[in-house]
């Protein structure tokens, strides 16, 4: 029975979103129901993670209608992992936009909701149009939640990054619905069980392929096309920025990991191609990163140099290689929501993330200060937490498989992750506050200020804003993710053996394929 269960990871999110929907502005309830159903679904893949290893895959046909007409809903270890990271990181994101005031509008859980199902959907089905029909639930809400409310940033910058977004996605996803019709043209099917291994018997399926895989890139934001996340996630609150750093690059890289392995079957002929573009990406990624001059412009470059890292195991396509992308995939979700909802935390309370006008916070709030630095030391890669042993991972990885050339890569992009860490250290934590958040007067004529202060839950003025504290309780959900990285640290072995079935499962996809063909 446990495969017909599949379908509610998404009916349960989108039909409460409905009733949310109709019962208005009622804060209480809707903060509850997204941290209940959200909890649920973190829950639901922790089972699954436990059912699929030891049954191994499980899938279900909806409307048990034959394969090949019904929607097919598949999870293998791989699946699974994913759902139960996604799941957290919506309790987590959602409760700390229920304490910086985020979600008090009507909309935010129900569209919260709607993002969760349509991820949980893009993650489960083995059908590629309906993998597109899940994206597309995903970026339906995303384009609403890009325009709440964003504390502290003025209303052209918020248009302008939700018209990017938008503009380049609706492209995207036209791409790769044309991809979708080139392959069910060439191969006459878009069922992932019947294409096993269809792009190295056809060429012809293997360019329509690659243009999915092209349009998935984008959406993943991999260099050349990368600018977009930079500008386009910095324009809304923070909460959003670390929501949609958690679900919607990760879905675009956990479809690429499972098309290349389901149609290509590891083909080696074109895995030059993936390793020298996820290694610009590495490098492009980071040195943008420099001339930033905010903290959440500055990560969002690095989330796009960290993408490299990940999909480098599917450009490897070894055992070690993708247990090594697959748990540095899970890692970098945790920790750079760790970063975003840190950085955010104080954005949120001193009402700006530019490092000109912040610094000396350390002091001040410094339980938001260690969770920064604990998630910075993990994004560089340093000891004892999950970054390390991701980094480690992936590093011996490339060497066994001879891609020295990457390895130089990689330890080059460390070291300059861990200088730019270190940049918003200073220019947020260390040093001391700049005058205008010391000043004992009230700055009358800063009108703007004064109502992005008021705005974001301070309630007070700049001049007042010294005695206004991140609180416990806006720095729980970054504490929470930085304890989260310690202990995948300090306990890699197990997720790692999590990571080496799944991608045990991307290497031989057989077990996968029959479970699809037999729902």
């Amino acid at each position: 029975m446990t495969d017909a269960l599949l379908p509610l990871f998404v009916a349960v999110p989108i039909l409460a979103a409905g009733l949310l929907f109709t019962l208005g502005r009622r804060r209480r309830v809707q903060a509850a129901v997204i941290l209940a159903l959200a909890s649920a679904s973190t829950i639901g893949g922790v089972v699954l993670i436990g059912v699929v290893g030891t049954d191994g895959p499980i899938a279900h046909g909806v409307g048990l209608w034959p394969v090949g007409i019904a929607i097919p809903f598949a999870a293998d270890m791989f699946t699974a992992l994913m759902l139960t990271a996604t799941g957290f990181l919506t309790v987590v994101c959602s409760l700390f936009a229920i304490v910086a005031r985020t979600a008090d509008g009507r909309y935010f859980a129900p569209l919260a909701l709607v993002l969760l199902g349509g991820v949980n959907g893009a993650l489960l089905t083995a059908d590629l149009f309906n993998l597109f029909v899940f994206i597309e639930v995903m970026l339906l809400p995303s384009y609403a939640l890009l325009v709440l409310a964003p504390p502290g940033r003025g209303e052209y910058h918020q248009v302008s990054g939700a018209r990017l977004y938008v503009t380049v996605n609706l492209l995207t996803s036209t791409v790769f619905l044309a991809g979708v019709a080139f392959l069910y043209g060439t191969a006459g099917t878009v069922n992932l069980a019947e294409l096993a291994g269809a792009a190295q018997e056809s060429d012809a399926v293997a360019a329509a392929a690659a243009v999915c895989l092209f349009a998935l890139s984008i959406k993943a934001a991999i260099v050349p096309v990368y600018g977009w996340l930079a500008r386009s996630y910095p324009s809304t609150s923070p909460a959003v920025t670390a929501l949609f750093s958690g679900l919607h690059t990760k879905v675009a890289i956990y479809a690429i990991y499972r098309i290349y392995a389901q149609l290509f079957d590891g083909d080696e002929r074109y895995l030059w191609i993936a390793v020298t573009v996820f290694s610009v990406t590495m490098v492009v990624g980071v040195l943008a990163a420099v001339g930033e001059t905010t903290t959440r412009s500055i990560l969002a470059f690095h989330m796009v140099s960290q993408i490299g890292y990940i999909l480098m195991g599917v450009a490897l396509f070894t055992g070690a290689g993708l247990a090594a992308g697959i748990f540095y995939l899970i890692h970098h979700m945790v920790v750079k929501a760790a970063l975003f909802l840190s950085t955010g935390a104080i954005e949120v309370r001193y009402g700006t993330g530019e490092l000109k006008r912040l610094g000396g916070t350390a002091t001040r709030e410094p339980l938001i200060a260690a969770a920064f630095l604990v998630a910075a030391f993990s994004m560089a890669g340093l000891p004892p937490f999950s970054g390390f042993v991701a980094k480690l991972s992936i590093v011996m990885a490339s060497l066994e498989a001879g891609q020295v050339a990457v390895v130089i890569v990689m330890l080059v992009v460390s070291l300059v992750t861990l200088l730019s860490m270190l940049k918003i250290w200073s220019g947020v934590f260390w040093g001391k506050l700049p005058d205008e958040l010391v000043s004992d007067e009230t700055d009358e004529t800063d009108e703007t200020d004064e109502s992005t202060a008021n705005h974001v839950g301070g309630g007070t003025a700049v001049a007042e804003r010294p005695r206004v504290r991140v609180g416990v309780a806006l720095a729980a959900p970054a504490v929470i993710l930085a304890l989260t990285t310690v202990c995948l640290g300090v306990g890699a072995e197990g997720l790692m053996a999590l990571a080496q079935t799944a991608a045990d499962g991307l290497l031989d996809t057989s077990a996968y394929t029959e479970a699809v063909m037999g729902s």
